[in-house]
């Protein structure tokens, strides 16, 4: 007895237990977890908190510099990496999140009346994950509601800076006798006191940084000087002008005119942006230089720039190498008007930093850039009575005729603008005008060259006759396909310089910040939301790229499997070709579906596509599926592409369009014809085109019996000898193919290299069949019938005679005269009375 209820203890014991092994799996590790899941909420919390705080900083940071727009941009970029920060923290509690819901839905709901009610345990556990759920539920809701803010005091900033923007722009001041008579007083202190601090700067350098400022120069011109060799080796061709070159083609032109401008343009600012870079580093500039130093070197880049681009366009010199319809005297006067321009542009914003380097008075600024307007639209106004337009003549030394009419209005309404909104007081908007001139003018027109020579390089056959499509094709063996292609790759990368170097300039000159620039460049490559759908190109690119890895070791493993393990096994050819293909199959899916992860494509979207395609299969679809996947095969596996020589059936034509449900071919008679891609899987279907267009034609001739069967191979082997069009390998073959009914039958047999030239190959050679056949005097026979009428007696002589003449006549087509029509014969031949 005492056994049997030990028995039974036990039992229940392992039945209780496995109950709860069930019921509750993991139990024993989630008794554990709460504390951990407290501290990652409770970090959450801390961080949305801290978050709060950040925020309103940033919120006084911003009222406290409402008219500085650097600042503004700055504090616009901390608060948006605020926001992807909140937003980060809440990553964290979202396994947790799916993990509570997994949990809930194994436990259950709980019991209703009238159930037998549940383990206490189980109760407590359910109650205990609701409440965690609960408060991960709201911890996140207070990210998503601080995200919201963040966002709106993110527009708030941006929407803050356009309107200091426009209010800088429209800003109106009284210009008057009393304003300009106080310019020389201040001119002279201010001229007083750049003098001494930029003494005292050079006395600190000198005395101090000798060695850094030394440095620093070394450094900066080493980057450059190395830049420009590497630019002059990869482009040194189209950096310089050929003065012996009489007619240079016009793509050239544009390549010298766009590389020597960038080439060097870039080595400048490379030395002045790294001298900056390595200055600030060493400590050489000083905190009140800094502002003056780097409007300097702006400065010096903006007048170098446009003097490299207007000699590169307008060559005054050179009138062979110029892009534009002008003469010599009209070049060199657009060169320099356009120079002094910018150069009085660039000395304007130069004379404004050293104003408020030295906190100098406000008038000083105004008349500065009013006087640089003033001077602007002046050259404008004197610019449209020139003369610069070619000579009909065409001779560039011959006076020049005047501008178009609406080039020349436009030129004298932009001057008169400048020059009537600086005298009425707005004068900011006048300066903004007069720097959109020069510097959008002139990055612009760098565009512009820059898009006219990707797109010359770019035409069919136009980078094979370059220098450095001629070295290509020399070094390498490059054939024109892929002289081309690398034509095409070479115009993409010219407009990616031109849009990548051109875009942001003009972005600068319009009044956005550097930081703005970065922090878009960033959104550009990191997150691009459409919808609720977020694009990341850096993923993308990612993506292309492993999959490109993958598809290479895939082909690499496929070639060592079937080279050293199936080749030295002795394996089937057959069972080799079906194993390369599966691992082929294997390894670009494999690969797929990695980079399509690395791109951050949720693979979810996959799953639904599948469903749509269960559900309409069920639901009678099976023939559109059917197309459908015969489709996606027939264009991965290509048995034939679009201009392809197809054969299937009833139908032969040329392949015109290839779509995942169908196929479109055209017959030589121009009749469309769709065929259902699912027959083209399973049918035969011939492709003459399939690896080449190489192509067998055959051509049958007949001679006499008279004619003597050598000599008539003979003359068919010139025949086709003389045909350049024929293929000497494979050879052609003359076969003596039958003894007919009534003549010797022949077939030739010969290759052509394009199978679409037979038809005017084959009427060629028959007609030079034909010619040598008459001169040689071999007969073509033609199928003959001989007629032989016999008569019994001799009275049937005279009727025999006029049968004849009758089948005669008949045969000829002409008509019995009335006397002579035949009369009707009795049986014995006798002419009926």
């Amino acid at each position: 007895m005492t056994r049997r209820l030990f028995l039974m203890s036990f039992c229940l014991l392992v039945a209780f237990a496995t109950l709860v092994g069930t019921v509750v799996p993991g139990f024993a590790q989630d008794q554990t977890a709460p504390a951990g899941q407290e501290t990652i909420i409770d970090q959450a919390q801390e961080q949305i908190a801290q978050a709060r705080k950040q925020m309103e900083g940033y919120r006084d940071q911003v009222e406290a510099n409402r008219t500085d727009d650097l600042r503004l941009v700055d504090i616009k970029g901390k608060v948006d990496e605020l926001g992807r920060e909140v937003i980060k923290s809440t990553v964290t509690l979202r396994p947790r999140s799916d993990e509570i819901k997994g949990r809930l839905a194994e436990l259950g709901d709980p019991p209703k009346d009238g159930q037998p009610p549940e383990a206490q345990i189980v109760t407590e556990e359910r109650n205990r994950l609701i409440a965690e759920r609960a408060q991960i539920n709201a911890v996140i809701g207070d990210a998503e509601n601080l995200s919201i803010d963040i966002s709106t005091f993110s527009n708030a900033i941006t929407e803050i800076r356009r309107q200091l923007f426009t209010d800088t722009l429209l800003k109106r001041t009284e210009v008057s006798f009393d304003l300009l008579g106080s310019v020389p007083a201040f001119l002279a202190h201010e001229a007083i006191q750049f003098q001494d601090t930029i003494g005292s700067w050079l006395a600190f350098v000198w005395k101090f940084k000798r060695i850094p400022l030394a440095v620093t120069i070394f450094l900066s011109l080493a980057a450059a000087l190395v830049l420009l060799a590497g630019s002059y080796r990869v482009f040194g061709s189209y950096t310089r002008r050929d003065p012996t070159v009489t007619d240079p083609p016009y793509i050239t032109r544009l390549a010298v005119a766009f590389w020597s401008t960038i080439i060097q343009t870039s080595a400048l600012i490379a030395f002045l942006g790294l001298s900056y870079f390595f200055m600030s580093t060493f400590n050489v500039l000083r905190p009140d230089i800094v502002g003056f130093v780097l409007v300097s070197f702006a400065f010096i880049g903006l007048v170098y720039f446009v003097w490299k681009l207007t000699h590169a366009v307008l060559a005054p010199s050179e009138p062979n190498w110029r892009l534009v319809r002008i003469s010599n005297r009209g070049a060199k006067f657009l060169v320099a008007s356009v120079v002094v321009m910018a150069f009085v542009n660039g000395l304007d914003y130069q004379l404004s930093s050293i104003s408020v380097m030295l906190g100098s008075a406000v008038e000083l600024t105004v008349v500065k850039s009013l006087v640089a307007s003033l001077i602007i639209g002046s050259i404008l106004i004197v610019v449209s009575f020139a003369k610069p337009v070619l000579n009909r003549s065409g001779n560039p030394e011959d006076p020049g005729r005047p501008w178009p009419r609406y080039i020349s209005i436009m030129l004298r309404l932009a001057g008169a603008a400048l020059i009537a909104a600086s005298l009425i007081g707005y004068i900011g908007l006048a300066r903004f005008a007069a720097t959109q001139i020069v510097l959008t003018g002139a990055v612009l027109s760098t565009m512009y060259i820059g898009i006219l020579s990707g797109k010359a390089v770019s035409r069919q056959d136009a980078f094979a006759g370059t220098v450095l499509g001629r070295y290509l094709e020399q070094r390498y063996k490059l054939g024109s396909v892929a002289l081309d292609q690398l034509g095409i790759a070479a115009g993409l990368g010219i407009y990616f310089i031109a849009f990548l170097t051109g875009i942001p300039l003009i972005l600068l000159s319009w009044g956005f910040q550097p930081k703005d620039l970065e922090q878009w460049a960033v959104r550009l490559f990191t997150e691009i939301t459409i919808g609720s759908i977020s694009i990341s190109l850096v993923g993308i690119f990612s993506g292309i790229l492993i999959f490109a890895i993958g598809l290479l070791a895939t082909r690499w493993f496929q070639k060592w499997l079937d080279g050293n393990v199936m080749a030295r096994s002795h394996v089937d050819g057959g069972v080799r070709n079906s194993i390369r293909t599966g691992i082929g199959y294997v390894g670009v899916a494999i690969a797929g579906l990695i980079a399509v992860s690395a791109a951050g494509i949720n693979l979810s979207s996959l799953a639904l596509v599948a469903g749509a395609l269960s559900l309409g299969i069920g639901f009678g679809l099976q023939n559109i599926v059917s197309n459908f996947v015969s489709g996606l095969i027939l264009l991965v596996e290509r048995p034939f592409k679009v201009g392809d020589w197809v054969v299937t059936g009833t139908t032969e034509g040329l392949v015109k369009r290839i779509s995942v449900r169908a196929t479109e071919i055209e017959t030589f008679r121009r009749q469309t014809i769709i065929v259902p891609n699912s027959e083209l899987i399973n049918a035969s279907v011939g492709n003459w085109t399939h690896r080449n267009r190489l192509g067998r034609q055959e051509i049958q001739v007949s001679a006499a019996y008279e004619s003597d069967p050598r000599e008539v191979i003979a003359i068919l082997q010139e025949v086709l000898a003389a045909n350049s069009a024929v293929l000497r390998n494979p050879e052609p073959i003359i076969e003596f193919l039958r003894f007919g009914e009534s003549s010797l039958d022949f077939e030739m047999r010969f290759f052509l290299a394009d199978l679409y030239q037979g038809t005017e190959v084959r009427t060629a050679i028959r007609i030079d069949i034909f010619e040598r056949f008459r001169e040689a005097g071999i007969e073509m026979p033609f199928p003959q019938r001989n007629l032989t009428v016999r008569f019994e007696d001799d009275n049937a002589t005279t009727s025999s005679g006029k049968l004849s003449e009758a089948l005669r006549m008949a045969s000829s087509g002409s008509k019995p005269k009335p006397a002579e029509k035949l009369r009707p014969v009795d049986e014995a031949g006798m002419i009926k009375s």
